[in-house]
């Protein structure tokens, strides 16, 4: 059997202008991602969105899109989340007084130290999540799609929807949710169990819309942080409804 260089010339292997798309066959000609498997430093993009979203990459663009998925909680732009601001955030994003302070419980108090180790070995007292150094607030049994700088990596948000999402209707059902994070786990990993759990359990909570999370919902959502401000705009306009917000 001959092998690929056998089949591939060698100058064709090394050509940047490969022909991808072909005139007569339209499905060619879908949109695609350049290099899905480099991290982007400030987009979360999908082969939907294979530029991202031009207003808000333009407002926060300065700041990975991990770093863009916790600014809504910094309240007055210090760079720094205390407690009270990641209640405050929950409560307008319409979780009750329980699930608010459960919020502050987890996010603060599992936080507050790694990203305060960018600064100080000593711990903050006053239990700050610091915006800038986010990145190694980031754990284990996750989906990957960051990378250990707060990058985004489209081909593992893409790979999370081609490996669980069965029936490929662009959706995750609960059941496909919980499947995805056993299929996540890491041996050892308690704390990035549990972690993932409350992620994942709050998505569902918040943009589950007929018993399925979207995949341009859950990007502007984990991966984005977009979606935030836009749930808050909506329920200061009379309520928050699970509707098709990208």
């Amino acid at each position: 059997m001959p092998s690929v260089p056998d089949l591939i010339p060698e100058s064709d292997l090394n050509d940047s202008q490969i022909q991808t798309t072909a005139p007569n066959c339209p499905v060619t000609s879908e949109p695609s991602i350049p290099n899905p498997a480099v991290a982007r430093a400030n987009a979360a993009i999908s082969i939907d969105k294979p530029n991202g979203d031009a207003d808000y990459i333009a407002k926060y663009g300065d700041f990975t899109p991990l770093q863009q998925h916790v600014l809504f909680w910094d309240r007055d732009h210090d760079g720094q989340i205390y407690p009270l601001d990641t209640y405050n955030g929950f409560r307008e994003l319409g979780f009750n007084i329980l699930f608010s302070l459960l919020a502050v419980l987890i996010i603060n108090l599992n936080f507050s130290y790694p990203t305060r180790l960018a600064h100080s070995v000593i711990p903050d007292l006053w239990f700050r999540v610091y915006v800038d150094s986010i990145y190694k607030a980031k754990h284990g049994s996750d989906s990957g799609t960051y990378d250990p700088e707060g990058r985004f990596i489209p081909q593992h948000f893409e790979d999370m929807f081609a490996k669980y999402d069965r029936d490929q209707d662009g959706a995750l059902t609960l059941g496909e949710l919980f499947e995805m994070m056993h299929g996540n786990r890491c041996a050892v990993d308690p704390f990035g169990w549990g972690a993932a759990f409350f992620e994942w359990g709050t998505t569902w909570l918040l943009i589950q819309r007929d018993g399925r999370v979207y995949k341009e919902d859950l990007r502007g959502f984990m991966m984005y942080g977009s979606i935030f401000w836009k749930i808050r705009e909506e329920r200061k306009k009379g309520g928050w409804k699970q509707v098709k917000m990208y």
